[in-house]
């Protein structure tokens, strides 16, 4: 079974392709059954490899440096976070056709959680709470930039220009105002603070409603911890995302920045996955409807 592409200059990855790589340089899993895994994630195709592994491919050039990323931290981070995080077991190398490094993880149980169908978004929004905390808690030395732990206003060009790239999708002056609201708000003026900075639905798991595991770290980086309550806004709705706010206890000037960043990245990704990804674009129009409907 091949992926359905998103990306213009996405690899043919297909189960003949992930077998012939596997049995290269695995041959103690080439014999295990391996079924592709249906997912809205943009960055990596995933094949399931028995009942314990799971082998990600990068689909796009922008995910490569997310194996290295992930190997080299997730083994340090991991034991200090309250839920799962993804086990990295080992790095393939390019080969029979397909250019780039891929990786085999032990596979996470649980599902999605989906925005307006949360089991118990009170309890969840506290489990996401507590994970995004001991996140930040970490010590972050020698920790690498995260590209979104950014000052909100180097997002401004790249905002600006998706929101005129979605003229006709959305009503353009509310969202305007709302972008230029959030490039009011102070800018963050701490220490550097470990961040996921791509909390959404996708990169969650949950099993009976609680959240059980935190995955795709591609984005992990050190920078301003406000990008990291954008699930406030993609997953959860308005009482929740009171407690989500009440147990973290930021400052207005950090929700406002957050309030900044999920409405950029819903932003830049409408267009883009407009077609390519209807899952992807319908959470953006869910993040935007909810920002200005606050």
């Amino acid at each position: 079974m091949a992926n359905r592409k998103m990306h213009d200059d996405e690899p043919d990855i297909d189960d003949e392709l992930v077998r012939r790589l596997l049995d290269a340089q695995f041959p103690q899993w080439a014999g295990l059954p391996l079924r592709a895994v249906a997912s809205a994630g943009t960055d990596n195709a995933l094949y399931r490899l028995g009942e314990e592994l799971v082998v990600r491919l990068p689909r796009v050039d922008w995910a490569v440096g997310d194996i290295e990323k992930e190997h080299r931290w997730l083994p340090r981070l991991g034991p200090q976070l309250p839920v799962a995080v993804p086990e990295p077991l080992a790095v393939g190398k390019p080969g029979e056709g397909y250019g780039w490094p891929w990786s085999v993880y032990r596979w996470l149980e649980g599902e999605n959680p989906q925005p307006g169908q949360l089991a118990d978004p009170l309890a969840l929004a506290a489990e996401l709470a507590a994970f995004v905390t001991a996140l930040h808690r970490i010590d972050p030395a020698d920790g690498l930039s995260a590209s979104r732990g950014i000052p909100l206003q180097q997002r401004d060009a790249q905002t600006r220009a998706a929101i005129a790239e979605s003229a006709g999708l959305i009503d353009t002056a509310p969202v305007t105002e709302a972008w230029e609201r959030a490039l009011r708000a102070p800018a963050w003026d701490g220490p550097p603070v470990w961040i996921h900075a791509d909390l959404s639905p996708g990169n969650l798991l949950t099993v009976d409603g609680r959240l059980s595991a935190v995955i795709d770290f591609g984005a992990l980086g050190t920078g301003d911890p406000a990008c990291d309550l954008l699930i406030a806004w993609n997953l959860l709705p308005a009482d929740a995302r009171e407690v989500f706010r009440s147990t973290l206890r930021v400052d207005d000037a950090t929700w406002e920045r957050g309030r900044g960043w999920a409405l950029s990245i819903a932003l830049v990704a409408l267009p883009y996955y407009q077609t390519r990804s209807p899952v992807l674009a319908s959470n953006s129009r869910y993040v935007i409807g909810q920002l200005l409907t606050e």
